[in-house]
């Protein structure tokens, strides 16, 4: 029987990231935004609280969390500050692929260097000509003896200049072309790697972007993950596993955009009476909680697929994704419409929402890409 009721432990989860959020977050949300700064303050306090690194084993210092649950978490983070939340999620995207393909030798060592300095590490996969085009990466790890050596460019990677680590992308036999990409662990303070200034961005301005120059990088041939040539696999399975929580992040943000122009509607008078009960704008606010529903209904059927191993978990990722985060940018939008001049002061935080929204229709696979995912999957 189908059942959308949490149980025990995931309403625990549910409340434990509501109240971090509630602290931490969202009081420092429009802090983070005028600032464009890294929140290590906050990322610091998830460490000591247990919130980060939340999908990865207990014994390398994750939380253990299936899909579902990590679902959960990421939209109560995403209701206080995607562009915060993302900077804890994006560690996540980076670590995910040593979760997938690492040796345990490996997982020990580069788990156990994140949360011994309390962390976060990159994930280095987009270019300036290679983005939702994966197989268009150039950046190249020739083996030479026991070491490899890494030269390229790289574009738009999240938490680049505080990480500890890049997880990189790169061809290890550049005449094979992207048959050959290999997922590598890079430490950041390698010789060879400059890491420009983050870009200033509309949105999501807490969470750090960079470009990375490699010249000559070279990483010992133990830091490989899987084999050569396995790295595309390992890029779409990161992405089956992650898309979903970019999802929830926007299920979370729209979510507090909604709330907080239906409560401001009812106390708005306008014509003599609230604008809430005004038949415009309550349809309006219905339209919003609906979608607000039936994304998180398509976010958690989409990570119950990943969790019970279905072959339609790809499909629904990308499902979820695209969905969850076109709703999240109409309802972040008819928020600010709703509240008119106030919605659009910094008076409120619906006008950082409507802005940091937009970014969640374009990382991990723009949304057209993801209609791209899904038309394959279902004419296949």
């Amino acid at each position: 029987m189908i059942d959308f009721r949490l149980d025990e432990k995931e309403l625990a989860i549910q409340a434990k990231y509501r109240d971090f959020t509630s602290r931490l977050i969202t009081p420092n949300a429009r802090k983070y935004d005028l600032s464009a700064e890294f929140p290590w303050e906050v990322v610091k306090a998830a460490y000591k609280e247990g919130i980060m690194n939340g999908p990865l084993p207990t014994k390398f210092g994750g939380n253990g969390y299936s899909l579902i649950e990590g679902a959960i978490a990421a939209e109560e983070l995403g209701a206080g500050c995607i562009g915060i939340g993302i900077g804890i999620e994006a560690n996540t995207l980076a670590l995910t692929p040593l979760l997938l393909s690492a040796n345990e030798e490996q997982q020990e060592r580069f788990y156990g260097q994140i949360n011994d300095e309390q962390g976060v590490a990159a994930y280095a996969l987009t270019e300036p000509n290679a983005g939702s085009d994966v197989q268009g990466i150039k950046t190249t790890a020739i083996r030479k003896g026991d070491k490899y050596i890494i030269n390229g460019h790289k574009r738009f990677i999240t938490n680049a200049e505080v990480s500890t680590f890049l997880t990189v992308f790169a061809l290890t036999d550049p005449e094979r072309g992207s048959r050959s990409l290999s997922a590598i662990v890079v430490p950041t303070n390698s010789p060879g790697i400059e890491i420009k200034p983050h870009m200033l961005k509309m949105g999501q301005r807490a969470s750090v972007q960079n470009e990375i120059i490699f010249t000559d990088v070279e990483v010992p041939v133990s830091n490989l993950l899987g084999q050569e040539g396995h790295g595309f696999l390992i890029a779409m399975k990161t992405f089956d596993r992650t898309r979903n929580g970019v999802g929830a992040l926007a299920l979370g943000a729209a979510r507090t955009a909604y709330e907080t122009s239906r409560d401001w509607s009812k106390k708005r008078i306008q014509f003599g009476k609230p604008i809430a009960a005004q038949q415009i704008i309550g349809f309006m606010l219905a339209d919003m909680a609906t979608s607000l529903e039936a994304s998180r209904a398509l976010i958690w059927q989409a990570a119950t697929a990943y969790d019970q191993g279905l072959k339609t978990a790809s499909k629904l990722s990308a499902m979820a994704k695209l969905f969850a985060s076109d709703n999240a940018m109409k309802i972040a939008t008819d928020a600010v419409q709703v509240m008119a001049g106030d919605g659009y002061s910094q008076d409120y935080l619906v006008e950082k929402i409507m802005r940091d929204v937009k970014l969640n229709q374009i990382y991990e696979g723009t949304n057209q890409v993801q209609r791209l995912v899904i038309s394959k999957n279902i004419l296949k």
